[in-house]
């Protein structure tokens, strides 16, 4: 039983007995252990940030023979690294017409082009150092909330194979149950070469590596100051000041006033997600027959999956128009996921977290150099593959690797007047998103009523 913390009632549903506030994944993990490194006086390079892209650059400046520290302000990967859905797509937000009229024709291909690159570095790599993180392309279900959303979708995806060459395949809604066990959306478009992992086993992989490439990761020890002084930085923490000759900021949606030019220019939101108590067999089978993980075309995105195990269902998305803890967001996602999904009405909830993602204002990834330091964040929720790869070219670059190049390099960054990273406008544009939604899927729900009645 949990105590409802306005009223101090006590209340069970939908949490199942022995419901956690954390991630699901970090059950299939060995707890972190060992004693925390002591923090040295100089790098070559130190890193503020442990999740994916952190440790992708720590990987390769410390193979490129750098002496390199990364610093986390909790646990290595507390932040959305362990906390994030673990779908991986090419999505690169941004169509190929909106870019090219702002960038040109070439440049916007080739940024286009990284979100597929960036899903195929990732394999890659997970094959060539044996990280164990159930990594598979069994591709992702793009499901429309209404007709004219699956309207939308069919063009894109028309429009995307043609000119970009990325597969895709419709699936009208009379034959949407061979992806999908509901009756909820109007169709969809499949993107076979689409992927998923185990968010949590893949941070351990890199954290692994990291250690093992010779990088030094210390948690527990936050970065409180930048300064400069000539060509060499010291970074103030909570145990002393370390100097390095390069320094790397890696923290996307946990950007603090530690940096605040970066912090004018992404957008932090949170994303909660919960996953059910375990499911018998035929129930995973009917609701997820293609084994494919699943988004939606709402303004506010659902997103969701089975578990590597086929044993749960992982669904996360945003809920309220403000930021809420677990034990608010649990319910609500509970209550949306037993719209979609029928027959998990009855199932209970194992665990409810949250994590922050940060947007840019442009909905595009950013990396660059900005006085000195490096940074790659705002990765709008494509962040798992696209971290890892950006975190990969961004340890080239402080190597002056010709690799470290990437279309995202040094485009503009942009900000708004008044914005200091406290996103205040955030609850009332979740809440017209939110609005318009239901909205939207009223006008469908009565569109199909009334020609039902008429048939």
């Amino acid at each position: 039983m949990r105590s409802d913390p306005a009223t101090g009632a006590s209340r069970s549903w939908p949490f199942a007995e022995g419901y956690g506030e954390h991630p699901s994944w970090l059950d299939d993990v060995p707890p972190l252990t060992g004693a925390t490194p002591v923090l040295p006086q100089r790098a070559d390079v130190v890193i503020v940030g442990s999740g994916y892209t952190g440790l992708s650059a720590a990987i390769e400046t410390a193979r490129g023979g750098l002496s390199t520290v990364v610093l986390e302000a909790g646990d290595p990967g507390q932040g959305c690294s362990t906390r994030n859905g673990g779908q991986i797509s090419t999505s690169v937000k941004p169509s190929l017409a909106d870019l090219t009229r702002r960038v040109g024709a070439e440049r916007a291909r080739a940024i286009r082009m990284e979100g597929v690159t960036a899903l195929d570095w990732i394999e890659a790599f997970v094959a060539r150092e044996g990280i164990d993180c159930d990594f598979e392309r069994r591709g992702r279900f793009f499901a429309a909330h209404t007709p004219d959303a699956f309207d939308r979708l069919a063009r894109t995806a028309e429009r995307t194979a043609a000119e970009e060459g990325i597969e895709a395949r419709v699936v009208r809604r009379p034959d949407q149950r061979t992806e999908l066990g509901t009756d909820f959306y109007h169709g969809g478009v499949v993107y076979p070469r689409h992927a998923a992992l185990h968010p949590a086993k893949f941070h351990r992989g890199l954290l692994a590596a990291a250690e093992a490439s010779g990088a030094t990761v210390i948690g527990n020890c936050p970065a409180v100051a930048i300064s400069r002084a000539g060509a060499a930085f010291t970074v103030e923490t909570a145990r002393g000041p370390i100097r390095a000759e390069q320094v790397v900021v890696a923290t996307n949606g946990y950007t603090s006033r530690l940096t605040p030019w970066l912090r004018r220019r992404v957008i932090p939101i949170g994303s909660y997600v919960i996953a059910t108590e375990p499911l018998p067999d035929d129930l995973a089978d009917r609701l997820f027959p293609s084994g494919r993980t699943a988004c939606d075309t709402r303004r506010v995105v659902y997103y969701y999956r089975l578990s590597p195990d086929r044993r749960r269902v992982v669904f996360g998305g945003r809920v309220s128009a403000g930021e809420t803890d677990p034990a608010v967001s649990g319910p609500r996602l509970h209550a949306e996921m037993s719209r979609i999904f029928p027959e998990l009405k009855g199932v209970r909830i194992s665990h409810s977290w949250g994590g922050t993602v940060a947007y840019s204002f442009d909905e595009l990834a950013h990396t660059g150099v900005h006085e000195g330091i490096h940074y790659a964040m705002g990765y709008c929720g494509s962040g798992v593959s696209m971290a890892s790869y950006l975190g990969m070219r961004t340890g080239r670059r402080v190597l002056d690797h010709p690799d470290g190049r990437t279309a995202f390099d040094d485009l503009p960054f942009p900000t708004r007047p008044l914005y200091d990273g406290q996103p205040w406008f955030l609850p009332a544009a979740v809440a017209w998103y939110r609005w318009r939604d239901r909205i939207d899927c009223a006008r469908a729900a009565n569109s199909a009523g009334r020609v039902s009645a008429a048939s």
